[in-house]
């Protein structure tokens, strides 16, 4: 682990920039003045780093964690906030809603919700902003890259965001920790990070496919330093399909 990567719960968190945009932008909501909306909305790309920023500030700030799936109604959503703040649910929705806004509001936990352009369309989100005026907790919705544009149909939601943030394309900074983490034993030197962040379209999650390529070509050969030039033309992936020959 190097001095930079912070550990949590046993897990390793690297400081990449979207993890350290999405964990001020939770932490003003968090500080704001109680007359001000709480909803952080962090969107973007697949591929972008956005769920390792949730997870990170699931595990800083405490947060009630919740990833939703394609199936997700208003009553999935809430037995599964209830499941993730170890509460044993009611029999009844608005018994259930009573007691996550009881919990979040006693506890003044956030409440971080992945995936959530799953929901955007239905109900489940009136159950987030339920919970938002009764309670007053932060809330982080992270999305993919039109989740602002759905959610501005709804302007009683739209108008609720404290901030929204743009998931940002890795950096070279970005690409250097995922190497001392996923290459942790070798010395990837910054013309071949370059040429990996290139090739990558600097998304996080391909630049990690290209690492532990990397890392598994210096396994085999026993090395731990490598350069573009010893790399070679061996290639990249680059997340395209094969072009098939007919």
């Amino acid at each position: 682990m190097t001095k930079n990567n912070e550990a949590v719960n046993g897990g390793m968190y690297l400081p990449l920039t979207n993890v350290t945009m999405a964990s001020k932008g939770l932490e003003r909501a968090i500080n704001r003045t109680p007359a001000l909306p709480g909803l952080v909305c962090l969107y973007g790309p697949s591929g972008y780093g956005k769920t390792q920023a949730a997870a990170y500030c699931a595990n800083k700030f405490r947060g009630v964690y919740v990833e939703c799936r394609s199936f997700f109604t208003a009553k999935s959503l809430m037995l599964a906030i209830l499941s993730e703040a170890g509460l044993q649910p009611e029999r009844t929705l608005a018994d259930m809603l009573s007691q996550i806004v009881e919990e979040l509001a006693l506890s003044k936990r956030p409440l971080i919700i992945d995936e959530v352009d799953h929901i955007v369309d239905n109900k489940a989100m009136q159950v987030l902003r339920d919970i938002h005026d009764a309670c007053g907790c932060a809330i982080l919705l992270v999305g993919e890259e039109r989740f602002p544009f759905k959610l501005k149909k709804t302007e009683r939601f739209h108008n609720r965001v404290h901030g929204w943030y743009h998931a940002l394309p890795a950096t070279a900074q970005d690409a250097k920790s995922l190497a001392l983490h996923y290459c942790r034993n070798v010395d990837v030197a910054e013309d071949l990070l370059a040429a990996i962040t290139k090739v990558s379209k600097a998304v996080a999650r391909r630049i990690v496919v290209n690492l532990d390529m990397v890392r598994e070509f210096c396994a085999t050969r026993g090395i731990n330093k490598i350069d573009l030039a010893t790399w070679g033309d061996r290639g990249f992936f680059d997340g395209e399909p094969p072009r098939t020959v007919h």
